[in-house]
């Protein structure tokens, strides 16, 4: 019986077969190990704003906005040069 169903996949169905397992097991160990990570250092990352926080949200904008009009001055200083 087990010679017949055997015979009908190929060594690749059986390959991605196990390599899928294999996968599927490194990412629940990944899960756990960064779990245990996250629990002893008392947080998560990365860090939830906190509800109702005006201030986290305007930095945030401020933040992009600098960013932007940084990389536009170094793109016309870098062709200006």
């Amino acid at each position: 019986m087990t010679s017949d169903s055997n015979m009908g996949r190929s060594l690749r169905e059986i390959e991605l077969e196990v390599l899928e397992e294999g996968q599927e097991w490194t990412r629940r160990r990944l899960e756990q190990r960064l779990q245990e990570e996250a629990d002893r250092q008392g947080g998560v990352f990365p860090p939830q704003p906190k509800k109702g926080s005006p201030s986290a949200k305007g930095a945030d904008k401020s933040a992009n906005r600098g960013r932007s009009g940084k990389t536009k001055s170094v793109a016309g200083s870098g062709s200006a040069g």
